[in-house]
């Protein structure tokens, strides 16, 4: 872990990385909203990580914010040591799904290098957390992944459900309520263009209507021959 990083920029870091990945914009205000602080501290924030050597952002005003090289390599860092913790804490302590984000949020700051190794090792080198994400590699590199929006499949099209956008414990609790948990099998019935509505069924159970606060939250990898 780069010592130097305080856990307020490894917060920020981690959030821009989380953002842009999925296919967002780190803009003030959604960094504000999803680090609870007031727009102006995101925008005095973002200065100061753009003007450090070396930068760890790239910053435009009213645009938001990039990471650079070096800022990726320490999200990347931070994230690896988040969802090996949440992986160890399921696996290991017997934690559910939906109990662990706030326990790997104050631990992933604190930990060395060893002990990741040490955790990595008795896991077996997972490639992915209790949630589905994907844990970057020891060399810090994400791997690959095909991953799309249940919400934007086609009726007729079936997937296998593999990570959840959301980390937040009632929503984890009511995808897992759907049978919508990494690893299940699901086929969209119906896929309604009026207001987003999907008509799906996951695995064997019956068919379930649900809507795009949902499916949004889902991300699946479409079965070959669909």
């Amino acid at each position: 872990m780069n010592e130097h990083l305080t856990t307020s920029i490894q917060d920020y870091l981690k959030t821009i990385y989380t953002l842009t990945a999925d296919g967002g914009e780190a803009s003030t205000s959604a960094l504000a909203s999803r680090l609870g602080v007031a727009p102006a501290s995101v925008t005095g924030m973002l200065q100061k990580l753009a003007s450090i050597e070396p930068p760890l952002v790239i910053y435009r005003k009213h645009q938001g914010a990039t990471l650079t090289r070096a800022g990726e390599r320490a999200a990347l860092e931070v994230l690896r040591h988040h969802r090996l913790l949440e992986t160890y804490l399921v696996e290991s302590l017997g934690y559910s799904w939906d109990a662990v984000h706030e326990e790997a949020c104050r631990l992933e700051h604190v930990i060395s290098e060893d002990f990741e190794q040490r955790i990595a090792e008795q896991l077996g080198h997972p490639e992915r957390d209790p949630h589905g994400s994907l844990i970057p590699t020891s060399t810090l590199v994400m791997p690959p992944s095909n991953d799309v929006l249940l919400s934007s499949l086609r009726g007729g099209e079936s997937a296998v459900v593999r990570r959840m956008r959301s980390e937040d414990a009632i929503t984890l609790r009511r995808l897992e309520s759907l049978g919508l948990v990494p690893g299940a099998e699901v086929t969209v019935l119906v896929n309604s263009q009026f207001d987003g509505n999907l008509t799906i069924q996951v695995a064997s159970r019956q068919p379930v209507a649900i809507d795009p606060a949902v499916s949004d939250q889902v991300f699946v990898e479409t079965t070959e021959g669909t």
